[in-house]
């Protein structure tokens, strides 16, 4: 069975809808800050949509709930203008099938991942998002976005590093699931970007691999080989000599497949 409930900030039910397989929410409401939805299901595997200004994408849930927060105020800026202002909300969950769960796929790719903690996954952090401002979060890297010539608006968020050098990005995948490559989109609003010329991703399980980037807007590819981890970190990442100050992540694309 799956659950949507949409709740106000104190926890009043605005409105609940309940399906075997697939869930599907209509509801009116002129978004407050605070509300939020709950999704629970006796499956582990879901593939969300919790609105229409988000893309649908596949959640893991270690608990059978995701608890998602509408976005307010400024963290709105990380997505389309106008996101979660029309006052009708469409919500939908379904059940993933064994076939999809066992499927070689990205991984990573959680649209309605959020900032501050979740209990649900994959989920991004970091030790450093840019002036703390949404578009320059860690959960944009995986927000099934690529667009990557401009920066500070949405379609263009990315994971901005405010000129440190001892910046890292985590994934949390939730589980330990087996890892075949990593796909690294950076952001190349050149020559207002910099880039990275090398980097290296720490795995769950003690290994650490090295990697070199290259100035391109294009995927870079990172072989994983097979390594069995719950989570992933980018770390060491060495900026290009360019005057910029600016190297940013646009997109973290990890592939693999459950255990």
């Amino acid at each position: 069975m799956i659950t949507i409930t949409a709740k106000d900030a104190s926890g009043a039910i605005l409105a609940r809808v309940c399906h075997e397989k697939e869930a599907l929410l209509c509801f009116d409401r002129d978004y407050a800050e605070g509300d939020r939805l709950e999704i629970t299901a006796d499956e582990r595997h879901l593939w969300v949509q919790p609105d229409i200004s988000v893309l649908p994408g596949e959640v893991y849930l270690p608990e059978g709930r995701m608890t998602w927060r509408v976005p307010a105020g400024e963290h709105r800026l990380a997505y389309r203008p106008g996101a979660f202002t029309e006052p009708r909300h469409i919500a939908t969950a379904r059940a993933m099938a064994p076939e999809e769960v066992a499927a070689l796929r990205c991984l990573s790719r959680n649209p309605a991942d959020l900032r501050g903690d979740t209990d649900f996954f994959p989920h991004c952090t970091a030790n450093v998002e840019t002036r703390n401002e949404s578009v320059f979060a860690a959960r944009n890297v995986i927000d099934g976005l690529r667009h990557n010539t401009f920066h500070g608006e949405w379609p263009f968020e990315s994971w901005g590093v405010g000129a440190r050098t001892d910046a890292w990005c985590n994934l949390d995948l939730g589980r330990e699931v087996e890892l075949d490559r990593m796909a690294l989109t950076l952001r190349a609003d050149f020559p207002h970007d910099a880039y990275w010329v090398r980097g290296e991703v720490e795995l769950s399980d003690g290994e650490v691999i090295a990697f070199p980037l290259e100035k391109t807007g294009e995927r870079q590819f990172v072989d994983l080989s097979g390594h069995t981890a719950r989570w992933l970190r980018l770390i060491r990442l060495v900026k290009s000599d360019d005057p910029s100050a600016f190297p940013s992540l646009r997109q973290w694309e990890v592939f693999g497949r459950d255990l």
